[in-house]
Order: structure tokens, then C-alpha cells, then sequence
């Protein structure tokens, strides 16, 4: 097998499936684990694949996702790699589809259900650790700022701990009447909420946005939170479910 992963958080699940020495070309954002991936060819980002460089790399499997990659490049492909394996998890428990998927597509059954069973302790203690409902905003960008819609993953995640994303008013944010996942907000919408979340991707918020958002969004917590453990599905969400039971329970 010579698999192009395009999705960050399955190409360090590929790596700890036992895949790392069948992964022969990776995005500039698939990062983990470092030490295994910085030896791997990159053929762009996840939104702007250089196909050429992906056809030189003459792989068997190209992963995609279908909310990180572009359709029209998971086309483009498919005229030249045999099989292209296409991934959507949408909330916390998808994860285990997730690993069973990739398990079957690359025979590793036996270590992909050795992660459902470590995903599965994880989503216990952090369903036990659910404490009150907070109204939370969680920003993913800035200058224009930005959110998630609830139908995300990061929403999703967020809602195990009884921490729900509050939404825009639709005249407040026209373009939210469309559906968009990640609309454009106006923080002064936003008064009474009980938390500000400033992510770490894609935007990497800082202390200095933290004392900014603060000033707009008077009377609502303002923290910096691990972007990677909101968003990142793939194993990743094991670890991630442990950070946001103490994150949550601060």
C-alpha cells in the first residue's frame, strides 16, 4: 500500500494503526506524530493539493475528508488513484466508525478496535465529568471573528460537557441564514455569555486576544483553549475528551 493522507488528524491515526511506513505524501498541516511525518513528502494543504505531486507519489489510497478537503481536488483524484477513502465524522462517537473504517481499508481491524476500546473509557469519564450547562462562544478566527455552527464537531464535542455554543441572531448575521458552518459574528451579540473559548487553530490566539475579547464581551470568562482537542477527531479525541474533562472542570 502507498496512501496520501490529506486529513491531519487521520494521518496520525494512520501512524497509530501501525501505518507510518505506507504513508508516502502527507499535508503541510499533518504535523503528529512529528517525529514519524517530517520525513514525509508534502503535497500541499489540505485545500490547495498539488495534484502533480500527488500523482508522482503513485499512491494506492488517497484519505479525504469531506469537510477539510475540496470535492472538486477528491474528483480530480479519483481519475488516477485506485481508491480514494473518504471520511466524515460529525461528532465525538463517529471516532469509533472512524477507526473501524480505516481498520478494514488498510487491515488493521485488531489495532482499530484496541482504539474503540480506549475511545470508549475516555467517552465515559468524560460523560461523567459533564457539569452544569455553560453558554459558551468559540472562536476559530479573528478580524472578521468567527465561530462554529452547531452542527460541528467542535460543537458536538463541546455539548458532551454540557457546554453549548451560543449562535448569532440571523439579522445580527445574514449570512448564517445560509447555513454557513463557521459564520461571522459581531461580539456585542454576544453579552451574558458564560464563556469565550479562543481556539489555537486556525487562528493561534494569544494572551492579547484574550485581554481584547474581554474588554468586548464584558462579564463572560475569556480562556485559550487546545484547538487540537476540540477538533481533532482519530485518536487524537482520546486524548482530547481527557484534556476537556479538565479543562471543563477548572
Amino acid at each position: 500500500m502507498r496512501i496520501v493522507c490529506l486529513v491531519p488528524s487521520v494521518t496520525e491515526l494512520l501512524c497509530d494503526l501501525g501505518l507510518s511506513e505506507e504513508i508516502v505524501g502527507r499535508t503541510g498541516f499533518c504535523i503528529h506524530p512529528w517525529e514519524t511525518v517530517r520525513t514525509i513528502p508534502k503535497v500541499g494543504g489540505t485545500k490547495d493539493v498539488k495534484l502533480d505531486r500527488v500523482r508522482e507519489l503513485a499512491p494506492t489510497h488517497v484519505v479525504v475528508n469531506v469537510e477539510e478537503n475540496r470535492k472538486e481536488d477528491a474528483e480530480a483524484l479519483a481519475e488516477f488513484v485506485p481508491d480514494v477513502v473518504v471520511t466524515h465524522p460529525r461528532a465525538p462517537r463517529d471516532n469509533l466508525d472512524l477507526y473501524r473504517q480505516m481498520g478494514a481499508a488498510f487491515d488493521r481491524e485488531r489495532e482499530a478496535e484496541e482504539l474503540c476500546w480506549r475511545f470508549e473509557e475516555a467517552y465515559e469519564r468524560a460523560a461523567a465529568s459533564a457539569g452544569e450547562p455553560r453558554d459558551v462562544l468559540y472562536l476559530i478566527w479573528r478580524d472578521p471573528w468567527m465561530t462554529v455552527a452547531p452542527d460541528t464537531y467542535i460543537s458536538q464535542t463541546l455539548a458532551l460537557f454540557n457546554w453549548h455554543t451560543v449562535q448569532p441572531l440571523p439579522d445580527a448575521c445574514p449570512r448564517y441564514e445560509d447555513k454557513r458552518r463557521y459564520p461571522e459574528v459581531d461580539l456585542a451579540d454576544f453579552a451574558g455569555v458564560d464563556e469565550v473559548l479562543l481556539s489555537s487553530e486556525p487562528f493561534h490566539f494569544k494572551d492579547r486576544h484574550r485581554d481584547e475579547v474581554a474588554s468586548l464581551v464584558p462579564g463572560a470568562a475569556v480562556s485559550l483553549i487546545d484547538g487540537e482537542m476540540t477538533s481533532w477527531y482519530g485518536s487524537r479525541a482520546i486524548a482530547g475528551l481527557d484534556y476537556l474533562a479538565g479543562f471543563t472542570a477548572r
